[in-house]
């Protein structure tokens, strides 16, 4: 696109505008595995376009990353998924996905910077690669959520024995979801909202 001669520079689209009612911005990071779903969400739920940097996987890639499971998966994220949504007229999310490949976790240290929470997306399938995951969140004192993505051709198991599997506390909320569907991938949003305002509640004096 040429914009010789113009005296102005295009603006953001008017449905990515930020609504004028909004009076409070949240970060929330979506972290998990790789393939576990992390782009899928942020784009189902966005209300503006994300934006992504999904490059196409290549040989670099065999026997570094673990695809079990995701083995058609042809792109992946190298550096983070970003997204936005509004709660209320006055409350908006901004969403950043992570990379799920663990030679690309450097880049968390600036993702994490700022968030109020985060969500853990899981796949039954790979739950050991979920593990390092909870652990560097736990080591950061990051508030978050686990939301089980149900892939068709994945095992369901009883919560509580998804909660033993991850070693969570009984306080640490887990959800079903399928984070093709927003209003799936909004009722995860939602459970951690209400789980970072009970935290905040539980903090305030009496």
């Amino acid at each position: 696109m040429d914009f010789k001669g113009s005296d102005t520079i295009p603006g953001p689209r008017t449905e990515d505008q930020l609504p004028h009612t909004a009076a409070a911005a949240v970060k929330i990071v979506i972290v998990g595995g790789f393939g576990v779903g992390k782009t899928t969400m942020v784009g189902a739920v966005s209300e503006i376009r994300p934006l992504t940097t999904e490059e196409t996987m290549t040989q670099a890639g065999i026997g570094v990353d673990d695809n079990f499971g995701s083995e058609t998966k042809t792109a992946t994220t190298v550096a983070m998924d970003f997204g936005r949504i509004s709660i209320t007229d006055e409350l908006v999310l901004y969403l950043f996905g992570t990379p799920g490949q663990e030679r690309f976790w450097f880049l968390w240290n600036g993702l994490f910077d700022g968030a109020l929470g985060a969500v853990v997306l899981v796949d039954t399938r790979r739950l050991e690669v979920s593990f390092d995951v909870i652990g560097r969140l736990e080591e950061r004192g990051v508030p978050f959520v686990v939301a089980v993505n149900t892939f068709p051709d994945a095992p369901r198991y009883p919560i509580d024995e998804l909660r033993t599997a991850l070693d969570l506390p009984d306080e640490i909320p887990i959800i079903e979801c399928d984070a093709r569907r927003r209003a799936s991938s909004r009722d995860v949003l939602m459970t951690l909202l209400r789980f970072l305002h009970a935290l905040a509640m539980a903090k305030a004096p009496a």
